[in-house]
């Protein structure tokens, strides 16, 4: 275990020590005199503890011992245990000395002495060089620092070191696109923690890069090679086509580190889709806005569940290449878009759990943000933000059927619908929800910052439930920014699945809706509700009136905004939107080089 000295400067002396040698190096290497480690992990919420060490004859104990046992069971039965170790390998040496040579006689000219009797190894714990009372509880004894000795061998105790938990590459990888691990740790920080990355040495390599250790190659010390990226995420470049890539990290906190560990690609890096319909955006999002700025992101990012049917294949998307709707192929895509804009807000919608947790979170995560995520049935919202720049204060996310029937807040709006059975009936059928955010500024705890995100209904003939649903998120948001935390403003994004010549539009920009508004029968007479509303908001749409943020085969038209409480925020920049050239390239929406049948609407926001 090494103990990192507050300097920047010797983390670099300590990563090169740390990558440069892999544990069999260390260990062949180790002076004489140093320690052995005994690794502890001990949690107060788990019942039992865990040590784990190797004994002098090589074999590798791993014991979950109770919190509560006084240490002297520990220390005899890791007596016991080292007692057996050596009396195996006594057994195997005389084995080995018996054995018939390659002339058929014995090993040995004549009878030996018998082997001594081994005696139960003397195996003590120590703490500041005192020895440690064997009616101590294991969970005071085991301390950081400890020295457990057993016969004449000793061992550094550490108790919970840095340590990866989960740790898994993409099993895509697309050359110009960032490469993101997946990583979990436990008494670690990635911030903290070493990183370096290694490609296969193309075929013919005789020999690797000076500096390379030959136990970095798992087959040959051609193998691999090592790249100059030193950080958590590597974008491989057109000259690793072909080659796979490797991982080696090491889990920190600041002050230690733990065990390395190292990972390989289990495919190749593939050629990338050229230039996408985001590239050029991103010359306007090359670096993370000021503080007085909020750079927001609003987009449907197509939701694997829908992509990968045969009705999107056939008869949404005939005209994309069916690999291009395959998830491992749109999250490289997705992954690169985000990462590219450096947002301080980004919510998303037709997001799946598994691409939450799996993909989203260790891309944004690698680049500074923190997210959030709300399940609807198959998919869900997510709401990611700067760390630097925000931390998260509350949530207070809705279902919109479960909150029209409970939430007192909605008496007066449920009082109207009942009047309407069949059109009560199909509102309280949908699944939609609300995710609501409250984010505080990092550099001033006075700004705060009511952050909402929703998908609505999708049906082209539910525009009276869109209306309902808007109405109770309105409502629900004005709880949160009014009641709750007085006076802070709103940024509401999502996709409403409506244009703006429909009523759920007209309702958030003019504050109200007629009985007598057409949408209220979107559906038929037989689901008419005639009803009027109002809202107590002042929003604008901060990217305008695209002429159509949604591009498929059979439709195309704005369904998605970036809503903002005009008393509060003002539109400092809208990033344009790709051209049409751009997005018709391959005819429609999703392609090889758009992962979604919806564009990103980005803006930077200003406090007023």
């Amino acid at each position: 275990m090494w103990r990192l000295p507050g300097a920047r400067a010797a983390l670099r002396v300590i990563r090169t020590a740390v990558e440069k040698l892999s544990r069999a190096e260390a260990e062949s290497q180790r002076p004489a005199g140093a320690m052995e480690r005994a690794v502890v992990r001990c949690v107060p919420s788990e019942p039992k503890l865990s040590l784990s060490f190797a004994l002098a004859d090589g074999s590798h104990k791993n014991m979950q011992r109770d919190q509560s046992e006084p240490l002297g069971r520990v220390l005899s039965r890791i007596a016991t245990n080292a007692l057996k170790g050596h009396a195996k390998a006594a057994a195997a040496k005389k084995s080995r000395k018996s054995r018939p040579n390659a002339s058929g006689g014995a090993a040995c000219s004549g009878p030996g002495p018998e082997p001594a009797v081994a005696c139960e190894p003397v195996v003590k714990l120590y703490y500041r060089e005192e020895a440690v009372a064997e009616d101590v509880l294991n969970v005071d004894a085991w301390q950081d620092g400890a020295v457990l000795q057993i016969g004449d061998v000793k061992y550094k105790v550490e108790r919970n070191p840095p340590a990866f938990t989960e740790l898994q590459l993409p099993r895509y990888i697309m050359a110009g696109f960032p490469v993101c691990p997946k990583l979990s740790l436990e008494f670690g920080d990635p911030a903290s923690s070493l990183f370096r990355w290694y490609k296969e040495a193309k075929p013919g390599a005789a020999e690797p890069e000076v500096g390379v250790p030959s136990s970095l190659s798992p087959s040959s010390p051609s193998s691999w090679t090592e790249t100059d990226v030193e950080e958590r995420v590597y974008t491989p470049s057109n000259a690793d086509i072909g080659l796979r890539l490797k991982l080696h990290c090491t889990p920190g906190d600041g002050q230690r580190f733990g065990h390395s560990r190292e990972l390989e690609s289990v495919c190749v890096v593939e050629a990338g889709p050229g230039t996408c319909s985001f590239d050029h955006r991103h010359l306007y999002t090359k670096k993370v806005t000021e503080d007085a700025l909020i750079r927001t992101v609003s987009y449907n990012i197509l939701a694997d569940t829908y992509a990968q049917t045969e009705f999107s294949r056939t008869v949404l998307y005939p005209y994309c290449a069916p690999y291009a709707l395959e998830l491992d192929y749109r999250q490289n895509l997705i992954q690169k878009e985000l990462t590219g804009y450096n947002a301080d807000v980004i919510c998303l919608q037709e997001v799946d759990r598994a691409v939450f947790s799996d993909s989203l979170v260790p891309a944004l995560e690698a680049f500074g943000l923190e997210g959030v995520f709300r399940i609807k049935q198959h998919e869900g919202l997510a709401t990611f933000y700067r760390k630097s720049k925000f931390s998260l204060l509350s949530q207070h996310d809705i279902s919109f059927y479960e909150a029209l029937e409970s939430d007192p807040l909605h008496k007066e709006l449920l009082e109207k619908l009942v009047l309407y059975p069949s059109a009560q009936e199909k509102v309280l059928q949908r699944s939609s929800v609300l995710q609501v955010s409250v984010l505080q500024s990092t550099k001033d705890s006075s700004k705060r910052i009511c952050v909402a995100n929703t998908h609505l209904y999708w049906h082209p003939k539910g525009g009276y439930i869109r209306l309902i649903q808007m109405a109770v998120a309105l409502a629900h948001i004005r709880h949160v920014s009014c009641d709750l935390y007085p006076g802070i403003p709103v940024i509401f994004c999502g996709d409403f699945n409506s244009t703006p010549s429909t009523g759920m539009y007209h309702f958030v920009i003019n504050g109200s809706i007629p009985e007598d508004h057409e949408d209220w029968a979107s559906n038929g007479e037989e689901e008419r509700c005639n009803m009027s509303l109002t809202h107590f908001f002042k929003l604008k749409s901060a990217c305008g009136e695209p002429a159509y943020t949604n591009y498929v085969g059979g439709f195309h038209g704005c369904l998605d905004y970036i809503f903002i409480d005009l008393n509060a925020l003002e539109v400092e920049q809208v990033i344009p939107l790709p051209s049409h050239e751009e997005v018709t390239t391959h005819q429609a929406l999703p392609s090889v080089s758009h992962p979604s049948d919806h564009i990103a609407l980005v803006c930077d926001l200003k406090w007023k």
